[in-house]
């Protein structure tokens, strides 16, 4: 099963928020991308089994990031 994750940057708290329609109760944030990443392998095997979804997994990735630039 594919699971659909979404990393979005908050230019005002500096953070990654990593959030899933896929995998409910996943929401993590963190200043770095890549410890995000690392968090939300952790965290989605544990919510999978909290929501009975069963192993194996694939996960797609997906982020996105707006800056607003003053000329």
């Amino acid at each position: 099963m594919e699971y659909i994750v979404n990393f979005t940057w908050d230019n005002e708290a500096d953070v990654w928020t990593a959030t899933s329609k896929d995998i409910p109760g996943l929401v993590l944030e963190s200043g770095s991308f890549d410890a995000l990443v690392e968090r939300v392998r952790f965290a989605i095997p544990e919510l999978l089994e909290l929501n009975q979804d069963a192993p194996p997994i694939s996960l797609i990735f997906t982020s996105e990031r707006r800056e607003r630039m003053v000329l």
